[in-house]
């Protein structure tokens, strides 16, 4: 073997365990968290320590932290993402959110809620259905109940485009929306009208785990007339 080529496979054999970490995601998509740290994230609102990276997962383990939310804005997009509920447990996930002290990505934002309604369904007689798992908060409720039991991994996907936004939880659409259709509800939810925000994951209750989170940009919806 020549020096050269001894001095490729060398670096090569060197580089091959940190290429082998880093995440890899769907055809498209890039990773929003890397398994290691909080690279890419900042905590409004809360407590940083609440949110920890434990085995290669994403937990917010307790109250007060606030919301985790990108350091990149986005606007039209599809996002993945796993998460595991307790019992009692209480999340969300923020879409277009502005990241300003005091503002709260579940009404001067979007949020898609996050929850264990099995719970809240027995223990919240005042429970709405704009307030269980998959929910746009607050605005539209789920067509179905695909959430599986608690300290079971769910998969979401989450796609905003325009002034349109669905939610598919565990492969099955529970949530087709066009926000033009809920103009009155505005005025408790201002965030509706929002073209571009942040991400962010919510501190409510109890330890939530998350995983797997990737997103990939779209192009702007064309508008369409009626």
């Amino acid at each position: 073997m020549s020096r050269r080529a001894l001095i490729l496979s060398l670096l090569l054999i060197a580089f091959a365990p940190a290429l082998a970490d880093e995440p890899k995601g769907p055809a498209g998509f890039l990773p929003l968290f890397n398994g290691k740290d909080l690279n890419g994230w900042r905590v409004l609102d809360g407590k940083p320590e609440v949110w920890k990276v434990e085995n290669g997962l994403l937990v917010v383990d307790g109250k007060n932290g606030g919301w985790l939310m990108t350091e990149k804005e986005y606007a039209n997009f599809e996002l993945r993402l796993e998460f595991k509920m307790p019992e009692k447990g209480n999340s969300g996930v923020g879409l277009r959110s502005p990241f300003e002290k005091g503002k709260r990505p579940s009404q001067d934002g979007i949020e898609i809620q996050l929850l264990d309604d099995v719970w809240h369904k027995a223990n919240y007689k005042g429970l709405k259905p704009t307030q269980l798992t998959g929910s746009i908060y607050g605005v539209v409720p789920p067509s179905k109940d695909a959430l599986k039991p608690v300290g079971e991994w769910n998969q979401m996907t989450i796609v905003a485009q325009g002034r349109h936004i669905s939610v598919e939880l565990n492969g099955t659409k529970i949530v087709d929306a066009n926000l033009d259709n809920y103009k009155d509800r505005v005025k408790e939810h201002p965030g509706l009208l929002r073209e571009k925000g942040y991400l962010g994951l919510q501190s409510h209750d109890g330890r939530v785990e998350f995983r797997n989170l990737y997103v990939k940009e779209l192009p702007k919806a064309a508008q369409t007339s009626e």
